[in-house]
């Protein structure tokens, strides 16, 4: 890169370097456009067979007329005036057979220079024999931003390296990519190992951790080769953000930040120049130029069509103009950027729901919440992990990572309310993880959304310096909880200890790719692992899942925009469950943070709750969805299995069913009861009667009126004759004469209550003409049996 010009003993710091970060200490400017190049400044390299450069006026003379004049292979001469006289025509002759002679020499010469020049040997040695002067060749322009030609096929990426890490990756549709980073072909190599290798994993296919279905893609000829940035992605393109330059040997950029854009669809390389920042929630005031950073945590969101990078670092082998002497600085600022053709109303210019355009709109965050606080760390080297719900977007939890002198403790995160741009801190319970840098994180989320589960992986320790330290342990951060569960891998074939690597979640398994083993481990071929993340167990192949959507998110969630990218099949793990209750596919009974939550999202907001549906329809798990005080669509149900709305039909019929037969057994309830009451009635009359039968007619007097009674006396009783003592006296006569002449159990008198009318069909026939009630005949008539009971 240009070296920034700087008097003697002029320690200042550069001017013209304002980050579009909220940078630390620096203050300044400084003027790079008067440094003056020691070459041609090299702009961009299309696959061309030879470096192509733009010239400077000191390259093509100020006498110029302005035309890009381009001389491949041979030098364009200056219009020279030419006088045609007879006096120089011999001349001219002379000179044109002595050229007819030469010239078949001269093209053997150029051919043979040409062919040189393409050998590995020239091609490659960083001296080009045959040089390339004039004005840049151009592409084709798409939209104002600049396409890659397609002038030359570059060679495929290799496969088979010894070590890979620092790398970038981005898991669409089922494809992980992978982009440059660190690599080596040998255990002892130290140089060079900065690449801009492209590569894919086939996730849509079963492969074991040993032969995985890697692919490798031709090596871009215009995107650099860095480490430590990021690969944002939407459903349709890669995004390279940021990274690293080689630093052995040095390398540092030789241009502003250009942002580039891999279209899946075509296979090709899309710049986009000189973006900058716009207005918003709480953030710079915008017209900032966007530079890069390294070592930050990034963090895609496809459903929202974002992408985030927070924290890092700037130096001179990160940011363009950074001058050598002056210190590297860490950020604590976070950039995000909306994907051309998404909504995004926290920015200003689109705040009434208007799209970014095919550039996509750039966004820095500097003032959210307590991010414009003391106590809020720069760091670098940490994660980023997505939650949905609870706010109206979601929120993104800040994980890990430091400084070269502190680090971010565990105990408590930092938790980012994307929909109000605001930062916050959220307790955690339980032991938490050792501090530390360069892990990975990923989450899946449980079928009915009721908890979501962050899994982070690896990472060292710095301290002491020179004597890193990388870890193999696996922990989950178990939301709203927000407990921590350390998972137990005693006995798995777990991978080296590592940090640097990159993990995505594919089918309730988490891909972890590369990483740096330390110098314990001579080699790392070929460097994929996978976890399964509902079994908490190391496994030996990838496995794929038949059923899910492209965005791989769980069934009961499918083509939601706030489903979780990745769960699909996942389900939640024991460990898990014994600490927030629930079962395998959801149902968590702990809603609310251990550590109750005093502001922002978690205290009032809730996790979106979903419907989860077996294969015939019927509900497995349903969680009442709690309410939702300021937290957006946090607490909305979402879709069932075929995520369209609507009633539930199944789970109507087995309501209407489950209801049928709960007053089928209320009614049998009901009519066992009569029947009981009615079989005790008559057997009671029975034995009466019988007892009557034997005392004669005073006992049975006495049984119809009660001891005590006379035949005249008018208070009532339970049961009443009518007011005429001759025809009581005559029902008593009857009774005793038909007693003796047949010796069995006398027919008892009709009765009537009191006030009513006694008839030959009242109800309490039943009971006087000897027939045992039957629980078939209480069904049939319950009514009438009902009758009996009440008269009695």
């Amino acid at each position: 890169m240009a070296e920034t010009s700087n008097p003697a003993g002029d320690r200042s710091p550069p001017a013209g370097r304002l980050s579009y970060f909220k940078e630390v200490d620096v203050d300044g400017t400084s003027d790079h456009d008067n440094v003056k190049q020691a070459r041609p400044q090299r702009r961009v390299r299309f696959r061309s067979k030879s470096d192509i450069f733009e010239a400077s006026d000191s390259d093509t003379g100020s006498a110029s007329s302005g035309e890009d004049h381009v001389k491949i292979g041979v030098w364009v001469a200056a219009d020279l005036p030419i006088t045609a006289t007879k006096a120089n025509t011999a001349t001219q002759n002379s000179i044109y057979k002595r050229w007819s002679r030469v010239f078949p020499l001269t093209v053997v010469l150029v051919v043979l220079l040409t062919l040189l020049h393409m050998s590995p040997v020239v091609g490659k040695a960083g001296t080009v024999a045959i040089g390339v002067e004039g004005g840049v060749i151009r592409a084709p322009r798409q939209d104002g931003v600049l396409v890659e030609a397609d002038l030359e096929k570059r060679d495929n990426s290799p496969t088979t390296v010894c070590t890979r890490w620092a790398h970038q990756s981005a898991l669409v549709n089922g494809t992980l990519y992978i982009y440059g980073g660190q690599a080596t072909q040998q255990p002892s190599q130290s140089q060079n190992t900065w690449n801009n290798d492209f590569l894919t994993v086939d996730l849509t296919k079963t492969w074991n951790i040993g032969s995985p279905t890697i692919s490798g893609l031709p090596q871009p000829s215009g995107p650099p080769a860095v480490s430590l940035g990021y690969l944002w992605n939407s459903l349709d393109s890669l995004f390279l953000y940021g990274g690293e330059y080689s630093s052995a040997p040095t390398e540092t950029p030789t241009a502003p930040f250009s942002l580039w854009e891999y279209v899946i669809s075509s296979s090709s390389w899309v710049q986009h120049n000189n973006p900058t920042t716009s207005s918003g929630t709480n953030s710079d005031p915008g017209g900032a130029a966007v530079q890069d950073v390294a070592e930050g945590a990034g963090i895609t969101i496809p459903e929202l069509g974002r992408g985030y990078y927070f924290g890092g670092h700037q130096d001179p082998y990160t940011t363009f103009g950074w001058a050598q002497w002056f210190p590297r600085v860490y950020i604590k600022s976070m950039i995000e950027f909306t994907f051309p053709g998404s909504t995004n109303t926290a920015i200003s210019s689109m705040s009434s729901g208007q799209t970014a355009g095919s550039d996509g709109a750039w966004r820095n965050i500097t003032q959210g919440g307590i991010q414009n606080s003391d106590g809020f760390p720069e760091r670098a080297d940490g994660v980023l992990v997505y939650v949905p719900g609870y706010g109206a977007q979601g929120i993104l939890l800040g994980l890990a990572g430091g400084t070269n002198a502190t680090f971010d403790q565990m105990n408590v995160i930092d938790v980012y309310d994307i929909a109000s741009s605001t930062w916050y801190t959220q307790p955690t319970n339980g032991t938490s993880p050792s501090y530390r840098v360069d892990p990975c994180a990923v989450a899946f989320s449980a079928a009915d959304g009721s908890s979501t589960n962050v899994y982070m992986y690896g990472g060292q320790d710095l301290i002491p310096a020179g004597q890193q330290v990388q870890y193999d342990d696996l922990w989950i951060l178990t939301i709203p909880a927000f407990t921590w569960i350390k998972a137990d891998t005693t006995g798995q074939s777990t991978p080296g200890a590592r940090a640097g690597h990159t993990c995505n979640a594919w089918d309730a398994q988490m891909v972890v790719v590369g990483g740096y083993v330390g110098q314990n481990q001579s080699c790392d071929y070929p460097g994929i692992y996978v976890f399964d993340a509902s079994e908490l167990k190391w496994v030996n192949q990838f496995t794929t899942l038949t059923g899910g959507d492209t965005e791989d998110q769980q069934a009961s969630q499918s083509k939601n925009a706030t489903g979780l990218t990745g769960s699909y099949g996942y389900q939640v793990p024991a460990a898990v469950q014994s600490v927030i209750g629930g079962q395998a596919t959801g149902g968590a009974t702990v809603t609310t943070p251990v550590v109750a939550a005093t502001s922002g999202p978690l205290a009032t907001g809730k996790p979106i709750i979903y419907t989860v549906t077996a294969s015939n329809g019927a509900t497995v798990t349903e969680t009442a969805s709690p309410g939702s005080s300021g937290g957006g669509n946090g607490g909305t149900t979402g879709s069932s299995s075929n995520a369209k709305s609507g009633p539930n039909i199944a789970a109507i019929v087995a309501g209407v069913i489950a209801g049928l037969l709960f007053l089928i057994c209320c009614y049998l309830g009901f009519c066992a009861y009569v029947y009981r009451r009615q079989l005790q009635l008559y057997k009671n009359h029975v034995a009466m009667s019988q007892r009557a039968a034997v005392a004669g007619p005073n006992e049975k007097t006495a049984f119809m009126f009660g001891r005590g009674s006379t035949e005249n006396s008018s208070r009532p009783g339970k049961y009443s004759t009518d007011q005429s003592s001759g025809h009581s006296a005559n029902r008593s006569s009857a009774l005793n004469s038909s007693s003796h002449e047949s010796g069995g159990v006398p027919p008892m008198p009709s009765l009537a209550p009191v006030g009513g009318n006694s008839t030959t069909n009242s109800s309490t026939d039943d009971l006087m003409i000897g027939t045992e009630p039957s629980f078939v005949g209480v069904l049939l008539n319950p009514r009438r049996s009902l009758r009996v009971i009440n008269r009695d």
